[in-house]
C-alpha cells in the first residue's frame, strides 16, 4: 500500500474518531491507521494527528489527556451507524467482593489476608469497605512490623466513579491503602479522569469485567501507601470484631 499523505492521515483519523462515539485514545488511533498503512512512517502519523482537536474543533474534542471524542456536531457523513448497545448481564456487587478479596492476596499480593465485608453491613456506609485486608507479619519473618491495612470499594454501575472515590478517600482515615474496582464498561473519559485523581491522591484503581466468573481484574493505578489515624484505626477493629468476630480474628490474629 503507498504512503499515505499528510492529509490522507488526518481524514483517516477524523473517520475513526467519528466512529468511535465513546472516544479513542491516542495510541489507540495511532495503531489504527498505522496497521493497515505499514509504509507510512510512524513519525509521520504523529505529526499528523496530535493536534486533532484543534485543527477540527467542530467535530473532535479532547477531554482529557490522550483522548480524542466525536464532538456533538461531527458530520454525519463521517460517522458510521452505531451498533446497537448491548445489554450486560447485572450482577450485585457482592459476586465481586470474594474474587477482588481473592485476587488483592493472591495475585497482586498486597495482603497476606483478605475478607468481604460489604455495603453498611458495619452500620456505617463511609467506614464499611466492600474488601478488607491486611499485611501482617508471618510466624517466619524474623523483623516483625506494624499491621497495614488495605481497603476497596467495588462499584458494579459504570456510573458511580465519583461515588467511589468519595468513600475509598473517606477509608483513608483507617487504611495503609485503598482500592476503588470498577467496571470495563466505564467510558473512557471517566477511566482517565478517575486514573487523574487516583494518582492525585494516592488511591489504587482496578478495572474488571461485569462477570464474577471471571472478572480479570487488571491494575490500573497502583495504591500508594499512607499513615492512617490510629484513633479510627481502632474504631474499625473495635466494629468490625462486634459485627463479625470471626473475620476480625481471621484479618488481625
Amino acid at each position: 500500500m503507498a504512503k499515505l499523505s499528510t492529509h490522507q492521515i488526518r481524514e483517516l483519523a477524523r473517520q475513526i474518531v467519528a466512529q468511535n462515539k465513546g472516544g479513542i485514545r491516542y495510541g489507540d488511533l495511532i495503531e489504527k491507521i498505522s496497521a493497515p498503512n505499514v509504509e507510512t512512517p510512524i513519525n509521520t502519523i504523529h505529526g499528523s494527528i496530535w493536534d486533532l482537536h484543534l485543527r477540527y474543533p467542530q467535530e473532535i474534542s479532547k477531554p482529557s489527556r490522550g483522548l480524542y471524542v466525536p464532538s456533538d456536531g461531527t458530520s454525519a457523513v463521517l460517522a458510521s451507524a452505531p451498533e446497537p448497545a448491548k445489554t450486560p448481564p447485572k450482577f450485585k456487587e457482592e459476586d465481586f467482593y470474594e474474587p477482588f478479596a481473592s485476587w488483592l492476596k493472591n495475585d497482586l499480593d498486597e495482603v497476606t489476608d483478605a475478607a468481604a465485608l460489604g455495603g453498611a453491613s458495619m452500620g456505617k456506609k463511609w467506614g464499611t469497605p466492600d474488601v478488607v485486608g491486611v499485611y501482617k507479619p508471618l510466624a517466619s519473618n524474623l523483623i516483625k512490623f506494624p499491621i497495614e491495612i488495605a481497603s476497596a470499594e467495588i462499584k458494579t454501575d459504570p456510573a458511580q466513579p465519583v461515588v467511589a472515590f468519595g468513600q475509598a478517600i473517606a477509608y483513608r482515615l483507617f487504611s495503609t491503602k485503598t482500592y476503588i474496582a470498577m467496571p470495563t464498561s466505564l467510558t473512557l473519559e471517566d477511566q482517565s479522569r478517575l486514573e487523574a485523581l487516583c494518582m492525585l491522591f494516592g488511591v489504587g484503581l482496578v478495572l474488571f469485567e461485569p462477570d464474577p466468573a471471571k472478572p480479570s481484574f487488571q491494575i490500573r493505578v497502583r495504591a500508594q501507601k499512607f499513615t492512617p489515624d490510629m484513633f479510627y484505626v481502632n474504631e474499625f477493629a473495635e466494629r468490625l470484631k462486634e459485627f463479625d468476630s470471626d473475620k476480625f480474628e481471621q484479618l488481625f490474629r
